[in-house]
């Protein structure tokens, strides 16, 4: 095999297991993976604010808007409005969503992230820069993208 073929090859398969593990946590415990975040960072932060939320997973309020749209929906969170300050809007989990959040595996890049911080720094660093290489090459360099591993778009079901 060519190495542009190989390094095709590997592309797929990040994708590939990107997806497998997205549909899987979806089968297993009904989540996608940015609900999942959203869970945890409820979880660790009840009442936090969904402004706080997007800057903790660096994704846009408008995007955490709609997840929580759903997940309430859902009767996994629950949205109250503070008593001091009325613009003031907290997210807290319900019994559902603690449920939930209990059942769920490690998101991908939790697992990911896990293995890449046990790297040498220079490891890190090659894996970064050569990353950041092939986006460049992939004409994806400006894309917003937030540190999510999932495919598709973050605010669907």
């Amino acid at each position: 095999m060519q190495k542009d073929e190989e390094l095709l090859v590997a592309l797929r398969k990040v994708i590939r297991a990107i997806d497998m593990r997205s549909r899987q946590l979806n089968k297993d415990v009904g989540l996608t993976g940015p609900q999942l975040l959203v869970l945890q960072e409820v979880g660790k932060n009840p009442g936090v604010m969904v402004k706080q939320i997007a800057q903790s997973i660096n994704l846009s309020p408008a995007t955490i808007t709609s997840i929580l749209d759903r997940m309430e929906a859902r009767a996994l969170v629950n949205r109250v409005r503070s008593n001091e300050d009325k613009r003031k809007v907290g997210v807290f989990l319900s019994e559902t969503g603690q449920a939930a959040l209990a059942a769920a595996p490690l998101p991908l890049q939790e697992h990911f992230l896990n293995r890449f911080n046990s790297l040498e720094e220079w490891e890190k660093s090659l894996m970064v820069s050569t990353m950041q290489r092939i986006a460049t090459m992939m004409d994806a360099a400006e894309i917003d993208a937030a540190p999510v591993l999932e495919v598709g778009r973050l605010d669907t079901p």
